[in-house]
């Protein structure tokens, strides 16, 4: 079953991506990430209702919450360094080092999770992943050139704190249902949304988003939910080091929508490297 959810969360973010392109045509990143997240946590707390979570919430002991609460903070710090790293540096640069997060994510779950079945396994198929990840970012010829010496420490802790949330969400989650983590991390990370929106003073362009990318940003957040639902029930119940990759292979829902709705054509630079991703993945779900 974790495995059927791992893929499952994988379509829901690939489709994510897709939905949330259409939604922030005219809308500030920021914005409708803040009110994507409200969507999101909505969604969350609507699951914990439907499987009759909510009565444990008291039965949460501190320790679960501590952590749930960090990988809260993990995921938004990582958005804002993220985003930080783009506005400063090159998207060719910058994305395959936060790309990078899964190979982190894979070498921590061994380290902190002792899952070391089929080790050799596992690190020849991060190695040929990082391979893959990095000949799938390619910088596009009309990408603005931004010089600046922050953004490869921005790039590098956005990769880090999205590596820090898997690791700190499966400390969380364990004896807590899934479903209950995900709608109190996310409660954590709607706070830092709405906090940077805020603090960049960007609250007033709320009233001006238009309505057909509102419903766009929204549908992005329902899919974002569900991913995120179908993504910590995986890494609860299942190999964080097998889930993670797995996950990340969203990109091929994303690739495919890509070309069906905006017409983008992978590169065969590009192509090869979704087939190292894609390779890599199958053969860590196999016999990871």
């Amino acid at each position: 079953m974790w495995l059927i959810m791992s893929v499952l969360s994988a379509f829901f973010a690939g489709l994510t991506s897709i939905l949330a392109k259409c939604g922030i045509k005219k809308t500030d990143s920021d914005v409708a990430t803040a009110i994507r997240t409200i969507v999101v946590l909505l969604f969350a707390w609507l699951m914990v209702l439907i499987v009759g979570s909510y009565g444990q919430i008291t039965e949460v002991s501190p320790r679960s919450c501590l952590f749930l609460v960090l990988s809260g903070l993990a995921t938004g710090a990582s958005w804002i360094c993220y985003f930080k790293a783009l506005a400063m540096g090159e998207v060719n640069k910058v994305v395959p080092i936060d790309k990078s997060s899964t190979v982190l994510t894979v070498l921590l779950a061994i380290i902190c999770f002792g899952e070391t079945e089929h080790l050799g396994i596992k690190l020849c198929c991060t190695a040929v992943l990082a391979a893959g990840i990095f000949l799938m970012v390619e910088k596009k010829p009309d990408e603005k050139k931004v010089v600046s010496s922050k953004w490869l420490l921005y790039a590098v802790f956005s990769a880090v704190f999205a590596a820090l949330t898997s690791i700190l969400a499966k400390v969380g989650i364990v004896g807590v249902e899934s479903n209950l983590g995900t709608a109190l991390r996310t409660g954590v990370v709607l706070l830092m949304a709405w906090l940077v929106v805020f603090l960049q003073g960007k609250q007033k362009q709320i009233r001006e988003i238009d309505r057909r990318e509102l419903c766009f940003i929204s549908l992005s957040g329902l899919a974002t939910g569900a991913s995120w639902l179908c993504y910590y029930y995986a890494i609860q119940n299942g190999i964080v080091s097998v889930v993670v990759p797995i996950d990340k292979m969203s990109i091929l829902v994303t690739v495919l929508f890509s070309f069906l709705v905006f017409h983008e054509k992978l590169s065969r630079k590009a192509l090869a490297g979704l087939c190292l991703m894609t390779a890599a993945t199958l053969a860590m779900a196999i016999w990871g």
